[in-house]
């Protein structure tokens, strides 16, 4: 049984004595037989937006705060604070004030969450090349090999990583630590906040058995409730079912679906994953059916789009339009575009057309916008011969990014954008 000290690293390849680190007196403690050779880890960060808020407004530190959307918008993220009250991402603001009235609601500002996670990216860079961003929030990491770089196992290591994200970015992460990625992703979940959990090759399938099937990542609502009419609604009813059940009962994914309920994961890190997605949204404060309304907030989510491309150094070449009917329906339509772009007035163009077809005297509640399919943004806005425009507008564009860089986004704007 091996342990580790959050507090002051103190490793020993035993039990501790007792549940107090015999050096420093700390209590942030963790002992796992697989502790010192597990090289696999999950990082999430804990309620991220949340908590950079709080970051920047010490004040808030003791209160309930909510970051989101106006009345009718959705919860983007809510501190631990506000959780005890029922609040949780993806939550109807409505509802989250209902629960809980004297929350600090606050409006999203995705740069300042962009800058945060890059500087948090930038400390898990200093411990492996192998790090692969899944969300603005969260990665995974490889550390195999790196004993010999830092000295010390993963375990330590990392314990040092989440010290320096909370005095480098002032924020607190969660770890998990695992012979895989999925069984990394559960662990960080099971000790927040400022937690580090370990699961175990050993122990994986006998843990996960008496869990719900939700645990799982992948199995949403949907394919939950039709487990729930099979009789499967735990972990270990999956472990039971052999490969020619779970293929008779669930399909070609159903083998695989019950390999993952035993903890089993053969994906690798991979760096070089790609950006699956890059969308911008927003809800209205009350329900939209006239043209030239939608199409000023599809004007202004494009500049937004564009702006987020740039930063990943993406370009689109193609569009999804998004839109929410005041019942609810979703609706998606795309196009591709005549060669990729990262221009805000190309993204609108098309998007523009898409909505066209749309808005034809039915309420909205939502708009959104989105590129699909993704490519380098060495590839976008390269003009030729028979198209000049293009070149001038690029350029027209870096002079409105140059200002807004010096003196703010609403240093300068497009007529488009106002009411």
């Amino acid at each position: 049984m091996a342990s580790l000290c959050r507090d002051c690293f103190l490793t020993s390849d035993a039990a501790f004595p007792s549940a107090l680190c015999p050096s420093c007196g700390g209590h942030r403690v963790v002992s796992h037989p697989e502790l010192l050779t597990l090289t696999i880890a999950h990082v999430d960060c804990d309620a991220f937006y949340a908590s950079v808020e709080k970051r920047d407004r010490p004040e808030l530190t003791a209160k309930p705060v909510i970051v989101g959307g106006g009345t009718r918008g959705v919860v983007a993220a809510a501190c631990y604070i506000a959780r005890l009250y029922g609040v949780r991402s993806a939550m109807p603001m409505f509802k989250a004030l209902k629960a809980c009235p004297d929350a600090v609601v606050i409006k999203p500002d995705f740069a300042k969450y962009t800058a945060a996670s890059r500087q948090i990216r930038a400390l898990m860079a200093e411990l492996t090349p192998l790090v692969q961003p899944l969300s603005i929030d969260e990665a995974a990491l490889d550390l195999t090999g790196t004993e010999a770089l830092h000295g010390a196992p993963a375990a330590p290591i990392l314990a040092r990583f989440a010290q320096a994200v909370e005095r480098e970015a002032g924020v607190t992460i969660s770890i998990g630590l695992a012979p895989n990625r999925l069984l990394g992703k559960i662990a960080a979940g099971r000790d927040k906040p400022r937690g580090f959990a370990v699961i175990g090759a050993h122990e994986a399938a006998s843990l996960l058995a008496p869990e719900p099937v939700r645990l799982l990542p992948g199995i949403g609502p949907t394919l939950a409730r039709k487990l729930e009419t099979m009789g499967i609604t735990r972990l270990g009813h999956l472990q039971a079912l052999t490969d020619k059940d779970a293929f008779r009962k669930l399909g070609d994914d159903g083998p695989a679906l019950i390999r993952r309920a035993r903890g089993e994961d053969s994906r690798k890190v991979d760096p070089t994953r790609e950006t699956k997605s890059v969308s911008a949204e927003t809800t209205f404060d009350t329900d939209l059916a006239a043209v030239p309304d939608l199409e000023r907030h599809l004007w202004r989510l494009s500049e937004k789009l564009a702006r987020r491309l740039k930063e990943q150094d993406l370009a689109a070449g193609g569009v999804v339009l998004k839109l929410k009917t005041a019942a609810f329906a979703t609706r998606t339509r795309s196009g591709r575009l005549p060669s990729p772009t990262v221009l805000p007035d190309r993204l609108f163009e098309l998007a523009r057309t898409l909505l066209a077809r749309e808005a034809t005297g039915t309420s909205f509640r939502l708009i959104g916008i989105g590129a699909n399919p993704l490519v380098p943004r060495s590839e976008a806005d390269r003009g030729d011969l028979a198209d000049t425009a293009t070149p001038k507008l690029a350029a027209a564009q870096a002079a409105i990014d140059t200002l807004r860089g010096r003196f703010g986004n609403a240093a300068i704007g497009r007529g488009r954008s106002l009411g």
